[in-house]
């Protein structure tokens, strides 16, 4: 208890994992703890992204500085969430994981709703989605984007109207602040909430369902050590950042996203964190949430490997030609349906009927989909925080001295309270 909080978590982590091996009955009847520990992290992002965007978009002063901002956000996202999808499917032309493998051993699982997802949900949906005629109905329902623009042209005719609108900053600053104070108490809890979360996981899949498609899930794994590596670790290299500090900075997050298997767990103290790091607050509130629905690289990546893996347990080769339009829908389904329940497998369902290969297929991989999926998240939270690094940099507002190890030192009543230090 005295180590700290990701210690504390680590540990929760183990326990549950043995917890869930040991007993599968009680295993997945402590799952409403870790519910709970979620639904208190993501009751908080709705109000904090609003407030947080309206105050650091305030500051900016003016549509020009919001437009260059967004307009470079989003080149970065498309750049990057393109080399991955390359990286994705380069790695399964070369290590062919999907020949060999009877399909008829492997046991299929429902892909309904997600297919029905694919097929009633278009990028022009999403696109006249972002401008909601009900603020409160988009708050309720939790979709970010709405809010983004919102808050974004709030903060816009804020700032427009001078010192009459300085009251108005200091209350969303402050409500801000107290949506960080409020993320700060309900860490307090992860530890337990990533116990519940682990000892469902385990008992509710186990390990049966990794041995057929082993070899997927190892080479999905070793990609994203790889990409981390190499990828993250070029643009680490080019804005001067250290990669290894920036991953130690944020284990915390790291290790909550991986088990609870919900990047959005840690939005709050990812932005709080990335702020502190030496990014500009106004590119932190703009390039992080956004980033949750055009930056997911660990998906993009787990994306571009699915289908072509698909294609081999049928027996299909695939040409260049081909391959290159999987490319192209990826692209574009990936950005469509970004936002919507069951995104990945929607838009795997959606890319596999674009290019003629059976949909019928995904049945076959969502039994290890669970444990891909914690492992692709943390290179989204990695991604996330390389992109307001990046873009803070590209606009000239980032404190590199602040770019250092975070030590934390504990005082009293066993708080915790968190410096830089040279790495």
């Amino acid at each position: 208890m005295r180590k700290g909080l990701v210690w504390q978590i680590v540990a929760g982590m183990i326990l549950g994992l043995l917890f869930g091996f040991l007993s599968k009955q009680y295993g997945q009847a402590v799952k409403p703890l870790g519910d709970i520990f979620i639904n208190m992290i993501k009751i908080v992002i709705i109000p904090l992204v609003f407030s947080v965007i309206i105050s650091s978009i305030a500051s900016m002063g003016n549509l020009k500085k919001v437009g260059k901002l967004g307009f470079k956000t989003l080149v970065y996202f498309e750049i990057i969430t393109t080399v991955a999808l390359i990286v994705g499917l380069l790695v399964t032309n070369l290590t062919q994981p999907g020949v060999g493998i009877n399909i008829n051993q492997l046991e299929a699982g429902d892909i309904h709703k997600y297919t029905e997802t694919a097929e009633h949900t278009k990028p022009i949906d999403v696109l006249v989605g972002i401008f909601s005629p009900n603020l409160f109905k988009s708050l309720a329902d939790g979709k970010i984007l709405p809010v983004i623009f919102f808050a974004v042209m709030f903060g816009i005719a804020l700032a427009s109207i001078g010192e009459k609108g300085k009251v108005v900053v200091q209350f969303f600053q402050g409500v801000s602040e107290t949506m960080f104070a409020f993320v700060h108490l309900v860490m307090r809890f992860a530890p337990f909430g990533v116990f519940a979360l682990m000892a469902n996981t385990i008992a509710t899949y186990g390990f049966a369902s990794l041995i057929p498609l082993g070899k997927l899930v190892i080479i999905n794994h070793l990609t994203i050590i790889l990409f981390i590596v190499v990828v993250f670790g070029f643009i680490a290299w080019l804005v001067k950042v250290n990669l290894w500090t920036l991953i130690r900075n944020l284990k915390e997050e790291l290790v909550i996203g991986y088990v609870t298997d919900s990047t959005e767990t840690v939005m709050p103290q990812l932005m709080e964190k990335m702020t502190r790091f030496g990014c500009d607050r106004s590119v932190v509130s703009f390039v992080i949430p956004t980033g949750y629905t055009f930056n997911l690289d660990g998906s993009a990546l787990y994306q571009a490997m699915v289908v072509p893996f698909i294609a081999q347990l049928y027996g299909i080769e695939l040409t260049i030609m081909e391959q290159f339009t999987i490319l192209i829908v990826l692209m574009l389904t990936s950005k469509g349906i970004a936002a919507v329940p069951g995104a990945s497998f929607a838009v795997l369902s959606a890319t596999l009927a674009a290019v003629g290969l059976p949909v019928e297929g995904l049945a076959l991989v969502i039994g290890i989909d669970r444990i891909m999926d914690m492992a692709r998240g943390i290179v989204n939270i990695i991604g996330h925080s390389l992109a307001a690094i990046v873009i803070s940099k590209w606009e000239g507002r980032f404190d590199q001295t602040k770019a250092v190890l975070f030590k934390d030192i504990p005082v009293v009543a066993g708080e915790t309270k968190v410096e830089s230090s040279a790495s």
